[in-house]
């Protein structure tokens, strides 16, 4: 460990993307982390306990603190002597609960600004979503950071995470706090829900609606790649007063139809006879919209929550439209440029799981 290593601390850092930030700044040598997140201790599976990771707990590189991002007073503690704070920490997005988003993503972010500030935090890098510029009513093709955002968005994660988004770039100020947001595009790799989800139907495919439309799936470590290039523009007077304030997409440069991505996936999973099961979204729609009814009132009555599996009209937008998203913005102003190709995260991805029947 460098002689200069500072300390940052990942708000939400048990969480999917953040546990591959967390391992990536611990790998560089220049941070110690401070990792915050719900649960009252860190429960580590046996590859983190022989990694990287146990051993940073275990010598002091890395500490874990049970915080939530609600409670402004142990915010303010864990963020005692950090320079930067990195900021991923979010409600679950398959459930939309309104006053979850809202308490989580809202206020938990302004929580965020307000600690970064009282413990003279220098940087604050922002996990937002390429979802705050979607309407989930017209679809998206290589669209930059000009595009405003929608009046209406289709669901509480969008629409909170876009009030942060707000929220954190309002905050930037070249005196106190700089900051910054990274707008991934889907996500996918080691410990993702994708694979699971392919999986869990036996190899066959569900195609909702005409299955052309195109996403902007994103490896991994190139969103961990992405949060730290901004973190280091930050770094220099010049990135400051560049990209301070301001957000970025980030993805694999690499847009593809939707459908064709999911079922290369099955195929380096090993899956010989993929089935397709096509399904028109005008047949779907209107049974989510009873199935949403049929929730809210079980909710209302009995305190019953709607199911994370359970497929909504929100879900059907984001998988029937386009999706895709210019990164010229992020390769120029910060640098960025991804370090793993889309075919390669595939691979990893599906050998972490070690379904591969080839």
């Amino acid at each position: 460990m460098s002689t200069e290593s500072k300390w940052c601390a990942v708000t939400g850092g048990r969480g999917f993307m953040a546990r591959h930030l967390v391992a990536a700044l611990l790998r560089s040598g220049e941070w110690c982390v401070r990792i915050t997140d719900l649960a009252p201790e860190a429960t580590l599976d046996n590859a983190e306990k022989e990694g990287l990771l146990g051993a940073a707990l275990r010598d002091g590189r890395a500490v874990y603190a049970s915080t939530d991002v609600c409670d402004l007073a142990q915010l303010t503690r864990d963020f005692e002597g950090v320079d930067v704070v990195f900021h991923t920490a979010a409600a679950d997005p398959s459930t939309n609960n309104i006053q979850l988003h809202y308490k989580v993503n809202l206020e938990g972010t302004r929580n965020v600004i307000d600690a970064c500030k009282a413990c003279k935090v220098k940087k604050l890098i922002y996990t937002s979503s390429c979802g705050v510029v979607f309407d989930g009513v017209h679809g998206l093709f290589d669209v930059d950071e000009s595009v405003p955002y929608p009046e209406k968005f289709p669901d509480a994660y969008t629409r909170t995470k876009a009030e942060a988004e707000r929220l954190v770039m309002k905050a930037n100020d070249k005196d106190e706090l700089l900051t910054c947001c990274i707008r991934p595009g889907t996500i996918f790799g080691p410990g993702d829900t994708v694979v699971p989800a392919l999986v869990s139907c036996g190899g066959t495919m569900i195609i909702i609606g005409d299955g052309k439309n195109y996403d902007d799936f994103v490896y991994v470590e190139n969103v961990v790649h992405g949060h730290i290039c901004a973190e280091k523009t930050l770094s220099t007077e010049v990135g400051a007063t560049k990209s301070g304030g301001k957000a970025y997409f980030i993805t694999n440069m690499e847009p593809m139809n939707m459908w064709d991505f999911l079922y290369s996936i099955l195929e380096e999973l090993g899956y010989k006879s993929i089935s397709k099961i096509r399904i028109p979204s005008y047949i779907l729609i209107p049974i989510t919209h009873v199935l949403e009814w049929i929730s809210d009132k079980l909710n209302k009555l009995y305190g019953m929550r709607q199911s994370n599996h359970m497929l909504t009209s929100s879900r059907i937008k984001y998988v029937t439209l386009n999706r895709t998203f210019n990164c010229n913005k992020a390769t120029e102003e910060l640098g960025y440029m991804p370090i793993i190709s889309l075919k390669e995260g595939v691979e990893i991805t599906t050998k972490f799981y070690g379904h591969s029947r080839a």
